[in-house]
């Protein structure tokens, strides 16, 4: 792994300060505030610190409730709500200077058999034919090993509010940790979600009379995948409106399997005079 990879990395390997009590670092991405994908994948690793490895996670549901410092550090404090005969519950709480910034809920199941069905993929390019193409944008945060490429078109005509877009971590192979590759991916759903929503109306996120920050976040953690490799997120965001916005994604392997779907609300505040 390079340099930018091994530092996210260890973003998400947590300080034990007691057995429901962790630390994590904070990253400065250049927004405003701590992105919000951080303490969603932080919050996760610290619920997971207190739950059986047989047990893996499916459903987490946060709110943000006040902008973090990226300059500071974050204690997750995890309590132990329920361990049940199939499922485990936590409730995790980030804290910065003694206030609550996020709490989540995340939930835990051991592995089952059951009946299956799943959305299509959509039909989009590779990422190889993309790239050779020159029919994406190719975007990176300076110094930081996740990469992006959007289509240029949107592949369904009826969600004028959607997109379509590649992305993995690169820099070299991540361990073979499952839990490692769940918690990335929770801290990635966060990226390109609420931005969907400005798509028909021409802003750009960089516009500074935008003001938009997510409020509320949930993941739906279906099968296990590798963040090292591609996946495709499909958004689309059905209702904007009340200085607020709705999108919606689905996230898929290479072969077409639905690995994980997200939901998420957030402040979209453009002022119209």
């Amino acid at each position: 792994m390079n340099d930018a990879l091994k530092s996210l990395v260890s973003l998400l390997e947590l300080e034990t300060l007691e057995e429901t009590l962790f630390r994590g670092q904070s990253q400065d991405l250049g927004f405003p505030q701590l992105y919000g994908g951080q303490v969603l994948g932080q919050a996760l690793a610290a619920a997971a610190r207190t739950v059986p490895d047989e047990r893996r996670p499916h459903s987490q549901h946060g709110y943000f409730l006040r902008p973090g410092d990226p300059h500071r550090p974050v204690v997750y404090q995890v309590d132990t709500i329920r361990d049940g005969g199939s499922f485990t519950t936590r409730r995790v709480t980030a804290i910065q200077k003694g206030r609550p910034i996020f709490f989540c809920s995340a939930s835990f199941q051991s592995a089952e058999e059951s009946i299956n069905h799943q959305r299509a993929m959509p039909q989009v390019p590779t990422p190889k034919a993309l790239i050779e193409s020159g029919d994406a944008k190719h975007a990176r945060f300076p110094g930081h090993p996740i990469e992006f490429l959007h289509l240029k078109d949107n592949p369904d005509s009826a969600s004028p509010a959607g997109q379509c877009l590649w992305f993995r971590f690169a820099g070299g192979p991540l361990p073979d940790d499952p839990a490692l590759h769940r918690h990335l991916l929770s801290y990635a759903s966060d990226f390109n979600l609420l931005t969907t929503g400005l798509i028909p109306h021409g802003i750009k996120y960089t516009d500074p009379k935008l003001r938009i920050a997510s409020l509320d976040h949930a993941i739906w953690l279906h099968e296990d995948t590798r963040l090292d490799e591609w996946l495709l997120y499909a958004i689309d965001s059905p209702w904007t409106g009340g200085a607020r916005g709705l999108a919606r994604g689905h996230i898929y392997r290479r072969d077409g399997r639905l690995v994980a779907s997200t939901a998420q609300e957030g402040l979209v505040r453009y002022p119209q005079s």
